[in-house]
């Protein structure tokens, strides 16, 4: 059997991390190690596992997740990588799948993900999380089974995927100029279909993730999202996170002229982060549905206040 090492990245939510380490002691096919790449002071407090747990730290002073990933990818001694968000719940299979999806194919793995509403993991079972978590609106479903090439590059989220090790040091791993929240992930993506690596979706390889609150677009992120756009820009020839952008555009807060370096017009305030957060009944946070409003108001009966319908909505 490939030795799998798991990989993940933490800060602060130290119930989401201890719910991973759980779910990782109850898998059918246990991993060689876990390996937390910690970006803040303190290192966390974590229930025994069947197997190793190294914590890393990482400095930690601009959210580094390319930096931090590449770390403990290199730390790694499992011939797979599995890397896995602190806030996602493996369900019992997952290592397993990767593993065993990965035989024959050199290239990237995207598991699935479900999403469960606050208060979901109170009492631990995976038939209750399976009974409440939803799928994203935004993210298609599974094959029906095994492996489906995804041919655009710009679905990979790096919440729960895999990759053999080998090949992931060979191509360099992230690139570690993407500092904060946003940007890096679709630039990995970018630079695996420039080098005819594949990118494929599974059907297994599941994961649960856990609530927490959250804005989508990511006002609160806001400095990093600019600056990522911009660095993919200048290396790819055009600006990713473009719905965000378009996004924080409708609401006043960035000038995207083209051809221009995005300029940040104001700071979020209270109403933008109503708009964009996330509710404790919601098992996501979701753009399309705030750019929808965003756009509704701006149509021409909107008038001057149309940010301010925008919120009472």
């Amino acid at each position: 059997m490939t030795s799998v090492s798991v990989v993940t990245l933490a800060r602060g939510r130290p119930d989401h991390l201890v719910n991973v380490v759980r779910g990782l002691a109850g898998q059918t096919c246990l991993p060689v190690e876990l390996i937390v790449a910690v970006m803040q002071d303190e290192e966390y407090v974590l229930p025994d596992a069947p197997f190793p747990v190294r914590q890393i730290r990482i400095a930690h002073d601009a959210l580094p997740l390319a930096a931090a990933r590449n770390a403990a990818a290199r730390l790694a001694q499992g011939e797979l990588l599995v890397f896995l968000d602190m806030d996602c719940i493996p369900a019992p299979a997952l290592v397993a799948d990767y593993a065993g999806l990965m035989a024959g194919f050199d290239g990237l793995l995207m598991g699935e993900v479900m999403y469960l509403p606050g208060g979901a993991t109170q009492a631990w079972g995976y038939d209750r999380f399976a009974a409440v978590a939803v799928r994203h609106s935004d993210r298609r479903g599974p094959p029906p089974q095994g492996r489906e090439i995804c041919a655009d590059y710009r679905c990979f989220w790096s919440l729960n995927f895999a990759m053999r090790r080998a090949t992931f040091l060979r191509l360099g791993g992230f690139d570690e100029r993407y500092c904060g929240y946003g940007g890096e992930d679709t630039d990995f993506g970018k630079m695996l279909d420039q080098a005819g690596v594949p990118i494929a979706w599974i059907k297994g390889g599941l994961a649960y993730h856990q609530y927490h609150p959250h804005h989508m677009p990511p006002v609160h992120h806001i400095d990093s999202v600019v600056r990522n756009a911009q660095l993919f820009e200048a290396k790819w020839g055009y600006r990713t996170m473009g719905h965000w952008l378009h996004a924080f555009r409708l609401m006043g807060l960035i000038d995207d002229t083209a051809g221009r370096p995005i300029r940040i017009l104001r700071r979020p305030d209270a109403d933008d982060l109503a708009l964009t957060g996330q509710q404790s009944h919601q098992p996501y946070a979701n753009s399309a549905s705030v750019i929808r409003q965003l756009e509704a108001a701006a149509r021409p009966h909107g008038g001057a206040g149309r940010r301010d319908a925008v919120v009472a909505a």
